[in-house]
């Protein structure tokens, strides 16, 4: 048996047009698993239940959900406006919690499968830089995947996340251009590297795969020991 194979296997990710999310498709395309974007800028919107329920109905039963699509509102608690605090929470959290929901009756006709959220370190600790909406929203991932874990477990449904570092994205641009913010989240990071995209794509692949076929309800940082301190 190749416990690392997910070949045949039909994965969905969401947010997959780029960053983290892109790195990941091309992982599981690259390990033979057939992979579906759903990303807003290929004209799905994951906030949107009616456009998910859509786009599952068009392609078939799932084994894979990667819950990839993300967004951060770098503000100060006493900034963040309560539009901005839905936008994060609405497609950090519920979209997160939607397209789960919205595969288990996919999944649950295959006899099983996997769900990876991302979640982050920020869902572990207070940060190291004002962030609240986003931090509260991935601390929602970690509980959330315990929870469907649970939930789903009798029908052979996995539910696990990941939690990286920072990672150099779109998402992260205004932390990698600026020298000195920059220096600041390096000295949090006892390997001296931060993770590529590549890497998070790495242990999400292992996350979905029969290696890890009694692993459920776990988040797993990739984190270059940010969290060991």
């Amino acid at each position: 048996m190749q416990r690392f194979d997910v070949g045949g296997k039909l994965a969905v990710v969401t947010g997959g047009a780029k960053g983290i999310g892109a790195a990941t498709a091309k992982l599981f395309s690259e390990s033979g698993a057939k992979v579906v974007v759903l990303d807003i800028a290929e004209g799905c919107d994951v906030t949107d239940e009616d456009q998910v329920k859509k786009a599952f109905a068009g392609i078939g039963d799932i084994d894979i959900l990667v819950n990839n699509a993300g967004r951060a509102v770098r503000k100060s608690a006493v900034e963040v406006q309560k539009a901005d605090w839905d936008a994060v929470l609405d497609l950090n959290l519920t979209a997160t919690f939607l397209c789960s929901r919205l595969a288990h009756p996919h999944m649950k006709r295959r006899g099983g499968g996997a769900i990876v959220n991302l979640a982050s370190i920020m869902g572990f600790s207070g940060g190291i830089y004002p962030n609240a909406s986003y931090q509260a929203s991935k601390g929602g991932v970690v509980n959330l995947t315990r929870a469907l874990a649970l939930e789903w477990a009798a029908d052979n449904i996995r539910v696990n996340a990941v939690a990286p570092t920072y990672v150099r994205t779109d998402l992260t641009a205004p932390i990698f251009s600026n020298p000195e913010l920059l220096k600041t989240v390096m000295g949090h990071t006892p390997l001296g590297r931060l993770p590529e995209p590549e890497d998070i794509a790495a242990a999400i692949l292992f996350l979905c795969s029969d290696a890890a076929r009694c692993i459920t309800g776990v988040t797993l940082p990739v984190d270059s020991g940010y969290l060991a301190r």
